[in-house]
């Protein structure tokens, strides 16, 4: 599908999270993440899939056009499944996002701290006048929890787009991967447990041909 340099912060935000994960660290620092605590930012909402939580998330629709198959997005600890389904949510809100052509997406902005949300936002906008069709399939989720607080984690995960197309929408056209660039991309996530329970993505980076 192209298009998803827009997705990536900094390498060395990447690797701080890389040395915390490994060498254990704190979780003093917060993210500024307007509207945290309130789950507001979607009218339409549902409840937790996971029963762990109270807050209402939005309903994230994606058209018969466009699928995306998450594959053994399972993990035994039940807070870490439901970091897992928030992530997941983000993702395929971000894909309705450019479905919909809307960079404040409500849904979008619901699982996204303020840095993945302007990244978020600027990854959609990079689809203007394109929509994307065809499927991707995301697996080998890496989860782990960052500090001894189990409010802050990592999330890896692999997208592969070799089925997914952007199109045109005024001549219809279709366009895949670039020709030499893998289809298959390592997205790299940091999280964090908000007060009503749900895990909000905090930095996204992605890195084609690392998974």
């Amino acid at each position: 599908m192209a298009r998803r340099a827009l997705t990536a912060t900094t390498l060395a935000a990447t690797a701080a999270l890389l040395l915390t994960a490994c060498g254990g660290g704190d979780d003093k620092s917060t993210d500024d993440i307007k509207g945290a605590d309130t789950g507001s930012g979607s009218p339409s909402a549902t409840a937790s899939p996971s029963g762990a939580s109270d807050a209402k998330r939005p309903v994230v629709t994606l058209p018969g056009s466009f699928q995306a198959e998450f594959q053994s997005w399972t993990n035994s600890d039940p807070e870490l499944q439901t970091a897992l389904n928030d992530g997941k949510e983000r993702l395929r809100a971000s894909y309705a996002a450019i479905i919909a052509g809307n960079p404040q997406y409500d849904a979008l902005a619901f699982y996204s701290g303020t840095s993945a949300m302007s990244t978020g936002s600027a990854w959609v906008k990079g689809y203007k006048g394109l929509t994307i069709v065809g499927k991707v399939t995301v697996s080998d989720p890496q989860i782990s929890y960052l500090g001894e607080t189990k409010k802050r984690a990592t999330l890896f995960y692999c997208v592969d787009e070799s089925k997914g197309y952007s199109k045109d929408l005024k001549t219809g056209e279709t366009a895949g991967t670039p020709k030499g660039e893998s289809p298959k991309v390592q997205y790299r996530t940091s999280l964090a447990k908000q007060a009503n329970g749900v895990w909000k993505t905090l930095t996204v980076e992605t890195q084609p041909g690392a998974c």
